[in-house]
């Protein structure tokens, strides 16, 4: 289960490693039954009156608090869709088990360059048909930095595609090698204060990331990437494990100090 030798290569030059179809269409379908308890349940919990406080994110986009989780819904006016739900890990056993799935985990000791490793946190993704919403050029160290500094740079995520996903229905798309230049520039026309800065990338080398359901992504938190929207009739459903060196405290139980971003580029 471990990197070879050439997937440590082209991990460290890179930046990200697919490897495609790992998952059973069996093993496919009981995660995607548990996703869709999860959406479902946790969608119900924040709907009913006290189901949680909601607040408004600085670019606009809808957060609640919900089921010990932070849940952001669907950007467009007036939707009930969920896009994300973080971590999710502790609301189906089913999800919380693969962080000991060693075709998770055993490549993870190369990603992080060490030998014990522990969870950081787990997303619940979600690009509904037609709903689904893109995501701009951005790296994830920024939005883990606020929690816990630099700390963030050592971390490192499993994207399991549970839908076979192209350019159609909101593929992953990245820079390779954009990684190696640390923090990216921040946009300053973002009013999160976290996505990158667009005319300081190199756009023209983003790679799009199409896979079969079951293939797994291994990726840094510094690796510059994106998602493009779902307009078409297809779930592009994804659950996103993140590793962590071992003894350290997870994402969701660091303090949150959001004036940490401005010690970024």
């Amino acid at each position: 289960m471990r990197m070879t030798a050439d997937e440590r290569r082209r991990y460290a030059e890179e930046g990200f490693l697919l490897r495609p179809s790992v998952y059973s269409t069996d093993e496919l379908q009981t995660l995607r039954d548990a996703v869709e308890e999860v959406a479902a349940r946790v969608a119900a919990h924040a709907r009913r009156p006290g189901g949680g406080p909601e607040i408004r994110l600085a670019d606009g986009h809808r957060l609640q608090f919900s089921s010990r989780a932070g849940i952001q819904w669907e950007w467009a006016d007036g939707s009930q869709a969920i896009r994300l739900v973080e971590p999710a890990d502790h609301l189906d056993a089913r999800i919380a088990a693969l962080f000991a799935d060693a075709r998770i985990a055993e490549p993870m000791r190369d990603a992080l360059g060490c030998e014990d490793v522990c969870a950081f946190t787990c997303k619940l993704n979600l690009k509904r048909p037609r709903e689904g919403s893109e995501f701009p050029f951005h790296q994830d160290y920024p939005y883990w930095y606020v929690r816990v500094g630099e700390q963030a740079a050592d971390v490192a995520t499993a994207f399991l595609f549970l839908d076979d996903a192209d350019a159609g229905n909101g593929a992953l798309r990245v820079l390779p090698g954009s990684q190696r230049g640390g923090p990216a520039p921040r946009d300053p026309r973002d009013p999160s204060r976290s996505l990158a800065d667009p005319t300081k990338l190199d756009a023209e080398r983003e790679q799009i990331v199409e896979a079969p359901a079951g293939s797994l992504l291994f990726f840094g938190s510094l690796l510059v990437h994106r998602s493009s929207p779902n307009r078409s009739e297809r779930e592009r459903r994804a659950l996103l494990m993140s590793f962590q060196p071992a003894g350290r405290v997870r994402w969701h139980e660091a303090p949150f100090t959001p004036e940490r971003i401005e010690e970024l580029p």
